[in-house]
């Protein structure tokens, strides 16, 4: 870890998870990643899957670790439904940045398992949006990835 992320990470609940100084009921970890159980699920079963190296949001994982964190989190998912907890559903939620209630930052992806009649409810039908309003974006966002490039 650089001496930025260092200072960064200081007083991070998940770095002191990942370094072992913070209880966590721990699921899976290898180098990369560690899972953990959510203190506070939607669902019984609803999983954190977190980089071991500090970072904020996604823009501040590297490619490699992006990657293993959602091949880890397609794994968890899979697991969930084999196990005896019985999900009949998976959502898979990153929560990146405060307008999206992202309230840990350090990046996680919730792995939730969902039951029938469980409550939660993450959006009422969102109003349709205008096909000139859709291309406009669209456009925005290609240029976009032009620029990451």
């Amino acid at each position: 870890m650089t001496q930025n992320a260092t200072s960064a990470a200081q007083g991070c609940i998940f770095c002191a998870i990942v370094a072992r100084e913070s209880e966590a009921s721990v699921v899976y970890e290898d180098e990369t990643v560690v899972v953990f159980m959510d203190l506070n699920p939607v669902t019984p079963g609803h999983l954190l899957v977190v980089p071991r190296e500090h970072a904020v949001g996604l823009d501040d994982l590297d490619q490699a670790t992006s990657a293993r964190v959602w091949e880890v989190g397609r794994d968890m998912a899979r697991a969930l439904r084999r196990s005896r907890m019985r999900c009949e559903g998976i959502n898979v939620l990153v929560c990146d940045g405060e307008a999206a209630f992202q309230t840990v930052f350090h990046f996680h992806l919730h792995i939730v398992p969902r039951y029938v009649g469980d409550g939660w409810i993450l959006m009422s039908e969102p109003p349709e949006r205008e096909r000139s309003l859709l291309d406009s974006d669209a456009h925005a966002i290609k240029e976009a990835i032009a620029s990451t490039d």
